[in-house]
Formats: C-alpha cells, structure tokens, sequence
C-alpha cells in the first residue's frame, strides 16, 4: 500500500487508485478461471460425442443454477445476476457439446 495523505482529494485519489487494482486482479482470475472451466467442459462434451450422449443434461443444469443462485446469496451477489451469468456459460458450453458431436 502507498503512504497515506491527509488530503482528501489525494487520499480518494489513492482509494480509487487502490480499487481499481484490485479489481483489475479480480478481472484477471475470473478470466483465467473461466479458461480452466471451458478446458473441462471441452473434455466433457469430448466425452459426451465419443460415448453419443446427448449435449446438454437439463437436470445437472437445474441443479447447477440452484446452487450457484445459494452461492452467490451467500456471497452477497444478486442471484438473477447469478442465474443469468450461468445460463449465458451453460449455452456457450452446450454450443461447444454440440460442435463435437457434427
């Protein structure tokens, strides 16, 4: 951390300065993460064309979003934003399920 000043206005300057930083290094994990989660829904839907099982599971999927809506209650996040932000990965990995099976 920077050393701090009495100034108001330098001091919200540092805050913002701060803030930002860290949420560049939360932007960085959340991509990062979202890579390693695609790398195993690829194998997933590998698995799924070479064993002919169909590209998306509407059960494992309800309950994903069940859990995922808790989580992010529990994590003070908004679970329509949650719900929403899963559904938009679930269609892209089901997108991706279905290109391996053609």
């Amino acid at each position: 951390m920077t050393e701090t000043t009495t100034d108001p206005a330098a001091r919200a300057a540092e805050l913002l300065k701060e803030h930002r930083e860290s949420i560049d290094r939360l932007d960085a994990i959340i991509v990062y993460t979202l890579g390693e989660r695609f790398k195993r829904t690829q194998a997933v839907g590998q698995l799924k064309a070479t064993h002919d099982l169909p590209p998306s599971d509407p059960s494992r999927e309800a309950k994903q979003i069940a859990r995922l809506e808790e989580l992010a209650k529990e994590a003070d996040l908004d679970p329509k934003f949650a719900k929403a932000f899963l559904n938009f990965i679930i269609d892209e990995v089901i997108r991706h399920h279905k290109k391996h099976q053609e």
